[in-house]
C-alpha cells in the first residue's frame, strides 16, 4: 500500500483530481452493476407474470406489477394496468410515458462518466506540462551539482510520465464502464418496447375488443377496469 501511495504521490499534485475521477468512476460502476444485475436478474420474471395474469384478470396483473414496483420494469407494467377503463391510444400513451420516465432513472451516471472521460486526458495532460516545467527548472547548465539536478530532471520527467499514464487510465477505464450501461440501455429499450407490445395487444385482443363488441351488440359484459386499490 506504502508504494502505491510512494508511485501516486511522485505524479504531483495533479494526480489529486485525478485519483478523485478513478474514485467516482469506480463507485458509479459498482452502483450500476447493483442496479443491472438486479433488473436483469428479475424482471423475465416480472413480466412473465404480468402478461400471464393480465389474459385472466386485469387486477390480478395489476397486483403483480405494483408488488415489483421497486423495479423499472414493474412500474412501467403498473402504468397502464392502473388505469381504468381506457383507450388503447390511452394505454399505449402510459406505457411510453412510463418508459421514458425508466429511462432517464437508467442513464443516472452518464453525464458523470462522460465529464471524466473528457477531463481525464487533460489533468494528464496538464500534469505533463507541470513535469516538464519541473524538469526545466531543475537544469542548471554548466553548473557544479550534475548528479543533484539530473535527479530532480528524473523525478519531473517522472511526474510527466505518471500523469499522462493515469489520466489515460482514468479516462479508458469511464470509457469502457460508460459504453457497457449505454449497451444495457440499448437493450433495456428494446425488452421495453417488446413488452409492452404484447401488453396492449394482450388488452386489445381480451379486454377492450371483446367489450367494445359488445357494447355495440348491446350485450351486457364486465368493463375491463382496475379496482381502486390500484389506482393513484
Amino acid at each position: 500500500m506504502a508504494t502505491v501511495f510512494d508511485f501516486l504521490a511522485k505524479g504531483g499534485p495533479v494526480m489529486v483530481p485525478i485519483v478523485g475521477a478513478s474514485v467516482l468512476t469506480i463507485s458509479c460502476a459498482l452502483e450500476r452493476t447493483r442496479f443491472w444485475s438486479d433488473l436483469l436478474r428479475r424482471e423475465g420474471k416480472i413480466v412473465s407474470d404480468v402478461l400471464d395474469a393480465a389474459k385472466r384478470d386485469l387486477n390480478e396483473a395489476a397486483a403483480i406489477a405494483n408488488q415489483h414496483h421497486d423495479t423499472p420494469i414493474g412500474r412501467f407494467l403498473f402504468a397502464p394496468l392502473r388505469l381504468n377503463n381506457a383507450s388503447p391510444e390511452t394505454f399505449r400513451l402510459a406505457m411510453e410515458t412510463a418508459a421514458d420516465r425508466e429511462f432517464v432513472k437508467m442513464r443516472q451516471g452518464e453525464k458523470l462518466l462522460e465529464t471524466i472521460v473528457a477531463i481525464s486526458p487533460l489533468l494528464g495532460l496538464l500534469g505533463t506540462v507541470t513535469g516538464l516545467i519541473a524538469t526545466f527548472y531543475s537544469l542548471n547548465i554548466g553548473g557544479s551539482s550534475g548528479g543533484e539536478g539530473a535527479s530532480e530532471a528524473a523525478a519531473g520527467i517522472g511526474e510527466a510520465l505518471i500523469t499522462t499514464a493515469a489520466g489515460m487510465v482514468v479516462a479508458i477505464l469511464a470509457l469502457l464502464v460508460l459504453r457497457i450501461l449505454v449497451s444495457l440501455q440499448s437493450q433495456q429499450a428494446d425488452y421495453f418496447s417488446e413488452a409492452g407490445n404484447e401488453l396492449e395487444l394482450i388488452y386489445r385482443q381480451n379486454w377492450y375488443e371483446p367489450a367494445l363488441l359488445a357494447s355495440e351488440n348491446g350485450h351486457s359484459v364486465e368493463e375491463p377496469s382496475v379496482s381502486a386499490t390500484y389506482q393513484s
